[in-house]
């Protein structure tokens, strides 16, 4: 497997990507908010993928394929359980058309037990969750090849099938596996993706918790580089991701604060920023937040992608101005 464009793209150094929070109200702006991340000079703009709480995010992301002309289009990340892996290389195939290349594919298992109920889809365990996603990567890069793909597993099957257009990027879109399991994450990304998505946040009977700092994600990115080395992968054929569930940036870390606890208040946050302390969250003044992310990327992180409500405009502008050009 090959470095893919987008990661050797890393040599020119660390990058920002922001993964929008529409919220009840965010639907109407989301073009405006999408070219507002494109102009502050981020590399993408990501929707998250929880369509019983938030708009779909495939069809918000076509929306912004059309008013925007630089900036990466995805989720972070896509829940494979959701839809069937072959409607999901539909959809990935044609925003990546609409967006002229420019789709990042992120994958993972899910989480929010109650939203798969709300579909009235399987929540199985862990085991079956991976079983499923295993079976997603398998069939994505079938259905988008040259000749028809036929795929039968215990979860999914595919008949006689050829996605049509392919993508644009070749030989496919980057791709990313999201979350910081060492022992079955780790090691999907290592065997098929292009980047991980990893965070230094642990689940603790108090909710999601920091609890470990830098040294947590250090201790991952060591894993992963075992896991590449393993199945015989140059560990730079991949770019160390992390990801920030909530981030809030004011003049000071009181104003910060401030805005933190009115967002909390609000019920159409992010519905991993309802299960998180407030450790995990990256909160304070441009130096507090800069401080917290050079501690990162000096552990070998490559790529940011933080959390943002799209009504928090000033959280973008004093990231790109003030926070991003003071890492790395």
């Amino acid at each position: 497997m090959a470095r893919h464009p987008w990661v050797a793209e890393a040599d020119n150094g660390i990058r920002w990507a922001v993964q929008l929070v529409l919220g009840d109200d965010g639907l109407s702006a989301v073009r405006e908010k999408g070219r507002l991340v494109e102009q502050l000079g981020f590399d993408g703009c990501f929707l998250f993928d929880h369509p019983a709480l938030q708009a779909d995010p495939w069809l918000c992301l076509a929306a912004l394929s059309s008013v925007t002309e630089r900036v990466r289009l995805g989720s972070v990340v896509n829940c494979a359980g959701y839809r069937h892996p072959a409607f999901l290389a539909r959809y990935a195939a044609d925003l990546d058309n609409l967006s002229d290349g420019r789709l990042l594919l992120g994958l993972g298992i899910g989480w929010l037990a109650p939203e798969f109920a709300a579909f009235d889809l399987p929540f199985g365990p862990p085991t079956e969750r991976y079983a499923r996603l295993e079976e997603t990567l398998a069939i994505l890069p079938g259905v988008w090849g040259d000749e028809t793909f036929s795929f039968a597993g215990e979860h999914y099957r595919v008949n006689d099938l050829r996605v049509a257009p392919p993508p644009v990027q070749r030989p496919r879109p980057p791709l990313m596996i999201g979350g910081s399991g060492e022992a079955r994450t780790l090691k999907l990304v290592a065997q098929h993706a292009d980047a991980c998505n990893v965070n230094e946040v642990s689940a603790t009977p108090e909710g999601m918790r920091n609890t470990e700092g830098a040294a947590g994600v250090r201790r991952k990115l060591e894993t992963l580089r075992a896991h590449c080395d393993a199945v015989g992968r140059p560990y730079e054929e991949l770019l160390r991701t992390h990801f920030t569930i909530k981030l809030v940036i004011g003049r000071t870390d009181a104003a910060a604060s401030e805005k933190l606890e009115a967002i909390l208040a609000s019920p159409s946050t992010s519905p991993g920023t309802r299960r998180s302390h407030h450790s995990a969250f990256v909160v304070g003044s441009p130096e507090t937040v800069a401080a917290h992310y050079r501690a990162i990327e000096a552990i070998g992180i490559q790529y940011f992608v933080v959390q943002v409500d799209a009504s928090e405009s000033e959280t973008l502008e004093l990231l790109a101005t003030e926070v991003a050009p003071r890492v790395g």
